[in-house]
């Protein structure tokens, strides 16, 4: 609202900090020259950061890039985990074995080693009693002799100190039956062929089995003869 004595201005009102100019009733002159009005040191007035607000800051994001490493260490190990666990419950495997179809998956290296020693450590991987369950089976079951089981275990990376201690189930005694029983066997699908026919298939047949040579001879002697199978050759 505009007087006659002239416009009235609203009364200014500073910020914390400001320092008014002085009043032009109490003295003109000085309210002319006065500077405009001083900023306040934000800074002093809020206080600077500190090392420790700047620190938590580095620090958070160091626990979260540590925390998404480890993070992703778990989820390749449980993947590990689950790929030994598959292939165990098919059949038995070698260290060797499972190390090959880990890499397969493309999982880093010292994930698998971490992981092959964790199955050994609980027993689920052990290639001492690989050796000794194979050749049990295979000695009894398909009449493998111990040069085709030692060339076995020795193709799936089986170290020769378990292949000698599981060999050790089996005597000369044990091969040489074995081997005559089933060249007595063999020898009665032979009839049709002449004899020296009949003891080279029979020769043959034991070594691909993995029989020694003087094994092989006495079980086909044995064999050929007519008190063994009454099987006369032509």
């Amino acid at each position: 609202m505009i007087s006659g004595d002239g416009p009235k201005l609203a009364r200014i009102s500073y910020l914390p900090g400001v320092t008014p100019p002085p009043s032009p009733e109490s003295n003109p002159v000085e309210a002319i020259a006065a500077e405009p009005p001083t900023v306040p040191d934000f800074v002093s007035f809020f206080g600077e950061p500190s090392d420790a607000d700047s620190g938590d800051a580095d620090s958070g994001s160091a626990n979260s890039s540590d925390a998404g490493a480890e993070k992703g260490n778990t989820r390749r190990e449980v993947r590990a985990e689950n790929v030994s666990m598959h292939a165990l419950t098919r059949r038995g495997m070698s260290r060797w074995e499972l190390e090959k179809t880990l890499l397969s998956r493309e999982l880093d290296g010292e994930v698998v080693e971490a992981e092959l020693d964790r199955l050994e450590g609980v027993g689920l991987l052990d290639d001492a009693a690989l050796a000794e369950t194979f050749v049990r089976t295979q000695h009894d079951r398909k009449g493998l002799g111990r040069g085709a089981i030692t060339a076995e275990l020795r193709r799936r990376h089986i170290d020769q100190e378990h292949i000698d201690a599981a060999l050790e189930q089996v005597d000369d005694d044990d091969e040489q039956s074995r081997a005559t029983e089933l060249a007595v066997k063999r020898a009665g699908q032979l009839s049709s062929y002449d004899l020296e026919t009949a003891k080279r298939r029979l020769h043959g047949f034991l070594s691909r089995k993995g029989y020694s040579s003087s094994v092989v001879r006495a079980a086909i002697d044995e064999a050929l003869s007519p008190r063994s199978t009454g099987v006369r050759f032509r």
